[in-house]
């Protein structure tokens, strides 16, 4: 195993202890989204996507494309969060 498939795994458990945040994360996808498109998506109430976003960002898996905005905020995957998504995915396959 290398330093980054670590990191990666590390990451994939910290985005799974939390049904808010993989349900964010798959609501993001390969899409660019706003916090009330991304609520909607999950099921999640609006103002609980706000700190699971800033969880995720803090983290670096997802990333504001218009952080001056007040409202209407762009929400997108990194490479990163692509790849945590991608583990994800991989593993409820091998589950099922």
């Amino acid at each position: 195993m290398t330093k980054e498939n670590d990191e990666l795994l590390k990451l994939t458990s910290y985005v799974q202890i939390s049904k808010y945040r993989e349900k964010t994360l798959k609501s993001i996808g390969d899409e660019v989204k706003i916090p009330t498109n991304i609520a909607k998506d999950s099921g999640i109430r609006t103002n609980h996507i706000s700190k699971v976003l800033s969880e995720l960002k803090s983290k670096e898996i997802v990333e504001c494309i218009n952080e001056e905005a007040r409202k209407g905020r762009l929400y997108r995957l990194t490479d990163t969060g692509k790849d945590v998504l991608e583990t994800i995915k991989e593993k409820e396959e091998k589950e099922n």
